[in-house]
């Protein structure tokens, strides 16, 4: 449908999953797409496959440093960033009693700081442009509430939230809309971490919590990457030009808002 043509998008946490399925889903409506990510071997890798279209970052989101020279690379190369999508994040579990200082840090440090300062460096270009602009935040359905032994992931996620509401009204004055969408269960890679970590926290078998999951959710099973990537296209293009400061919820029903 070509939504997004003549636009340039900016994803972090590009290579796999969720966030390759939006590079995927920008390239197919007409975007050019930055694939960033710290994975730098998988980035190339995302980037090659969807052509002439896109190219690679080898960026850690918690290195202000590299962010600031990512978005520099793109804004040379192509004139400028107009959709940002902050998609890099972690999780980890732990009791309350287990909580160390560097989990502390590192998930605050990529989940938030890294959403905060991949802002912070778009921004600017967006306002010299006149253009406006469009950021979409990945937060979670963890993000809505509070879970056992998902202390840190949790709040980091509802701070996700805040941000997208705090930068929205912020920055309305630019025309640069801020919004976020809020993933349930989704059927990544990552799963495989999550449900080895709640196989130790819950005494499960290996590919219990999962299957427990995908079943408890409403409409019966786990979402695909491709669910999320349909409305971070909505989100980035002129249909939601009147949507800012939203969390849209993409969880098959889990949590009602």
């Amino acid at each position: 449908m070509n939504r997004l043509e003549g636009k340039v998008a900016l994803v972090t946490g590009g290579a796999r999953g969720i966030g390759r399925a939006i590079c995927e889903a920008y390239v197919t409506e007409g975007a050019k797409v930055a694939v960033a990510d710290l994975l730098e071997r998988d980035a190339t890798d995302t980037a090659k496959a969807l052509g002439d279209q896109a190219m690679s970052l080898a960026m850690d989101v918690t290195d202000l440093g590299s962010i600031k020279d990512g978005v520099q690379t793109v804004e040379a190369a192509w004139g400028g960033i107009d959709i940002l999508v902050n998609n890099a994040g972690i999780f980890n579990m732990a009791s309350i009693e287990e909580v160390t200082v560097d989990d502390y840090r590192r998930q605050y440090d990529v989940n938030v700081g890294g959403t905060i300062f991949a802002i912070q460096a778009v921004v600017p270009g967006m306002k010299a442009r006149g253009r406006g602009g469009a950021i979409i935040n990945l937060a979670s359905q963890a993000g809505r509430r509070g879970e056992p032994n998902i202390v840190l992931y949790c709040s980091t996620k509802a701070a996700v939230i805040s941000v997208t509401q705090s930068l929205a009204l912020e920055l309305a004055k630019d025309k640069i809309r801020v919004n976020a969408i809020a993933p349930g269960v989704i059927d990544t890679p990552m799963w495989d971490v999550v449900d080895g970590l709640f196989a130790k926290y819950e005494n499960k078998v290996p590919g219990q919590k999962k299957k427990e999951v995908g079943e408890a959710v409403p409409l019966g099973y786990m979402g695909k990457p491709d669910d999320v990537a349909s409305p971070c296209v909505f989100l980035a293009s002129h249909d939601a030009r009147y949507v800012t400061a939203q969390t849209i919820n993409v969880d098959g029903g889990n949590w009602m808002s």
